[in-house]
């Protein structure tokens, strides 16, 4: 039985370039970078490199960029990072988005239990947040606003400028979760207008376990790790020097095949939509119609046409070879509906009866025509859904 990965948001394949640069500093150089003797002194100099090269893919200063264990982490610092440095001034209020990442709901959550006034900003039918919702939520006690790049269930990507200069007008700190956008569009900071910024290398064929936050200079936050001085007191912990070398070395492959890799996704992807669309009927496309991310499409089965159950319909692809899923990665296994499908109008059932195909770096159009012909498989004894 063939294989196919369409899975590329929830993670992609380690490239092997990447790999190969890692591996020789995994043995030497070995010592602690914050280590004042010659061997310590060494791998500082490989992990400062890869934070410089990691800094300019996206725009920044190297002194404003600081890894981590991943995107979760980033985002968990930021917010909760700024949201304490802010409380000292009595600023406790908080402006997200209701279809953000879980990383940034529950750090959320967890502040407004901790005495934080927290405001969701809802979306069209399109999972767009309107720069102009963000500008009317903004008041004198706000200390953050967090709006993700790109959404991580349907691609839609925000206009992050628009929302910074509402940002800015009001003295607010604005963060992004650009875990989904970094390496497969265009992400600089300074373009974008934000203050803090949270990626992942295992996003884009780097490896997992590393990740950065971007602070931007004199921006207030508060460590998330306490412990050594590590990271110029950011984020405490031995840094891993073989990771951070993977980072940069996946920014940089990145860097080089963006705009080609995206115009072939893209039409890979309309390839993709144009079939299922003509084939199945009662198919929604999820996400903006021309602001989404090259790779991302997001289908539901309308559940007025006829009953489909969704578990069903990820595993029926599975046990066909087709690596998919329904949303967000760390919410597979959850029986509850997507919450940004819900934000963005649709109904339970139709939301369950979703899947994301994501396509990445190694997709061929024979794969993509194999996962429609398994889907048709899957649901053909299913009445209504299959044209003809």
């Amino acid at each position: 039985m063939k294989r196919v990965y369409l899975d590329h948001s929830a993670t992609t394949p380690l490239d092997p370039r990447v790999r190969d640069a890692m591996i020789p500093y995994f043995t030497d150089p070995y010592g602690n970078p914050s280590s004042v003797h010659a061997f310590g002194r060494e791998a500082r100099a490989v992990l400062e490199e890869s934070r410089d090269r990691l800094a300019r893919f996206i725009g920044a200063r190297s002194d404003e960029v600081f890894f981590t264990s991943g995107g979760t982490e980033a985002d968990n610092h930021a917010l909760q990072g700024v949201a304490r440095a802010a409380r000292r001034k009595g600023r406790n209020h908080i402006v997200i988005s209701a279809v953000e990442h879980h990383a940034v709901l529950h750090s959320a959550e967890r502040l407004r239990e901790d005495g934080f006034e927290v405001t969701r900003i809802l979306v069209d039918q399109y999972g767009t947040v309107d720069p102009v919702d963000v500008r009317r939520a903004i008041k004198p006690e706000t200390c953050l606003i967090s709006i993700m790049h790109a959404n991580n269930e349907v691609g839609t990507i925000n206009s992050l400028a628009e929302i910074s200069a509402a940002a800015r007008e009001g003295g607010v700190p604005f963060h992004s979760d650009a875990v989904q956008t970094t390496g497969k569009i265009k992400v600089d900071v300074n373009r974008l207008g934000v203050d803090l910024l949270a990626i992942s290398a295992h996003k884009f064929y780097g490896p997992k376990g590393i990740g950065a936050i971007y602070i931007r200079r004199g921006t207030a936050v508060e460590p998330l790790l306490h412990g050594g001085s590590q990271e110029s007191n950011r984020r405490a912990g031995t840094e891993n020097v073989p990771l951070a070398v993977g980072f940069a070395k996946a920014a940089e492959l990145c860097d080089e095949l963006m705009d080609e890799e995206a115009a072939r996704l893209r039409r890979l992807r309309g390839i993709l939509r144009q079939r299922i669309h003509g084939e199945f009927k009662g198919i929604i496309v999820n996400g903006h119609p021309t602001e989404v991310l090259p790779n991302i499409l997001s289908v539901s089965f309308d559940s007025s046409v006829a009953p489909l159950d969704g578990e069903a319909l990820i595993m029926g692809m599975d046990l066909q070879g087709v690596a998919v899923t329904s949303g967000s990665a760390c919410t597979s296994g959850s029986l509850e509906p997507s919450h940004v499908l819900h934000a963005m109008g649709r109904d339970e059932k139709t939301a369950k009866a979703t899947i994301r195909f994501s396509l990445g770096r190694g997709t061929t159009e024979d794969e993509i025509n194999y996962a429609v012909d398994a889907l048709h498989s899957v649901v053909s004894r299913m009445e209504g859904f299959v044209s003809g």
